[in-house]
């Protein structure tokens, strides 16, 4: 999540966080029913319980997203259930011991895909089906996560895709052209590097082109690169790469596509010296800091860094990704899930369809942290207008770099299609640090670890919105 600097815009940061976390956070019910007791306002009382994690920030924004729910659902209480720490390990305790709240937030990646395959969560979809106000078409694709065909197991509040953002005094100042930000124009690998070698400079002030250049006393970096599985996954699907076979029988990590790309980044900070190491990271600064600073020139990051950055006291921008072989941006989010044992699921339901309507969080919407999901917010002039347009969050190139490209060249998040993603990745990620160290080859480093790898490979969901 992000940071705000003030005390002001922490909190209006901590209203966009809660409102747009809470919209992707809910639990399964049973079958939908209609909601008990007669008119709003004349039906009998009930409280929901919804768990959530977050920093204090996101939990002032859940209030008021709640706040706003009860006072349209004056006969609904909201009892708003913190869990600072071991999010996953204290709700499972709680749901193998009966102590269950109605909805709760949930990742995809680690503990929704686990209790839903015990049977754990209401199925959405005969929501979706029933109601006449919202249906899958309404949404934007990749925020339904599935246990199979039909069988929806949560709903994301909106899409977060990712960008190329940048400081564009730093360019101005070194003549060097920015990030287009349309996909149709989009760097190739070789002109993203070239440029990485130009914005990078050492304290003698020579770039990395130079070849006098000190990369032991680098003073500005030309790229800060994400070694995390949804920063490098976005060029895994641009170069035609996958984390698992089509058939989902085997693991594709090691497969030419996907180490061309692993090679790319660790060439980036051993060969090139464009980008630093993962260690050399931690002291730099978040997107927003490092680039007003001047610390980095290009970040790729998450839409959501527009948050942080329109509070920022400099110009930035951004453009589309760089291109392996095609356009690609993952889709990341959480989701709200209902878990069947509920006593008020049409209730619950109520909840969960409030929170991912953007009228309901439009000031996180506009302050940058999420996108809507409705599909009408994209396609509509007017709807588009109100959450792309003269904000601080989004600037000139915002519309083609970030959703153009969603609209046109998304994919899933592997967590919502890869099954066992996280027993995967425990074993990919200790081989691809000696990679980021330069200490084995991209291909040597991931055959090393293959058949452990496939032992972990449980097939593909593969569930198309």
């Amino acid at each position: 999540m992000m940071v705000r600097g003030t005390k002001t815009i922490s909190m209006l940061l901590a209203a966009t966080l809660l409102a747009a976390t809470v919209a992707g956070c809910t639990r399964p019910a049973a079958d939908p029913s209609p909601p008990s007791g007669g008119e709003n306002g004349d039906q009998e009382p009930i409280t929901l319980r919804m768990s959530v994690w977050g920093a204090p920030d996101e939990l002032a924004a859940y209030k008021v997203a709640i706040d706003r729910f009860e006072e349209e659902f004056t006969h609904i209480t909201v009892d708003l259930q913190h869990i600072a720490t071991d999010y996953d390990t204290k709700l499972t305790t709680m749901v193998a011991g009966n102590d269950v709240p109605d909805i709760a937030m949930m990742e995809s990646g680690t503990i929704a895909f686990p209790l839903a395959e015990e049977g754990k969560f209401h199925n959405l979809q005969e929501f979706l089906d029933e109601d006449p106000n919202l249906s899958i078409d309404d949404l934007v694709p990749n925020l339904l996560y599935s246990l199979e065909p039909g069988h929806v197991i949560g709903i994301a509040p909106g899409p977060e895709s990712f960008g190329l953002f940048y400081n564009e005094a730093m360019f101005a100042d070194a003549g060097v052209e920015p990030p287009p930000s349309k996909a149709s124009e989009a760097w190739t690998w070789d002109e993203f590097v070239e440029v990485a070698k130009q914005m990078t400079i050492d304290n003698q002030g020579r770039n990395a082109a130079d070849p006098g250049f000190d990369p032991k006393n680098i003073k500005q970096y030309g790229i800060n690169f994400p070694t995390w599985w949804g920063g490098y996954s976005n060029f895994i699907y641009s170069n035609g790469g996958d984390f698992v076979s089509a058939d989902g029988e085997t693991f594709a990590l090691n497969q030419p596509e996907a180490v061309e790309v692993f090679q790319n980044i660790a060439d980036l900070i051993n060969v090139h010296h464009v980008s630093p190491s993962p260690v050399q990271s931690k002291n730099i600064p978040a997107t927003n800091v490092a680039l007003q600073t001047k610390k980095v020139a290009m970040v790729i990051d998450g839409q959501w860094a527009s948050t942080s950055l329109a509070q920022s006291d400099f110009d930035y921008n951004v453009g589309v990704l760089p291109v392996m072989k095609d356009p690609m941006t993952t889709i990341v989010c959480g989701m709200f899930s209902m878990f069947k044992s509920t006593k008020y699921p049409q209730e619950s339901w109520e909840l969960i369809k409030y929170l991912i309507d953007p009228e309901s969080s439009i000031d996180m919407i506009t302050a940058g942290t999420w996108m809507p999901s409705y599909k009408s917010w994209y396609t509509e002039p007017e709807l588009l207008a109100r959450w792309t347009e003269n904000l601080a969050s989004r600037p000139s190139g915002y519309k083609d770099a970030i959703v153009e490209v969603l609209l046109s060249n998304s994919h899933q998040t592997p967590t919502g299609y890869v099954k066992n993603f996280s027993k995967i990745m425990d074993v990919v990620s200790p081989a691809l640090d000696k990679v980021w160290l330069g200490q084995q080859s991209a291909q040597e480093a991931l055959d090393a670890i293959a058949d452990k790898a496939q032992v972990q490979v449980q097939g593909r969901r593969d569930i198309q919105q």
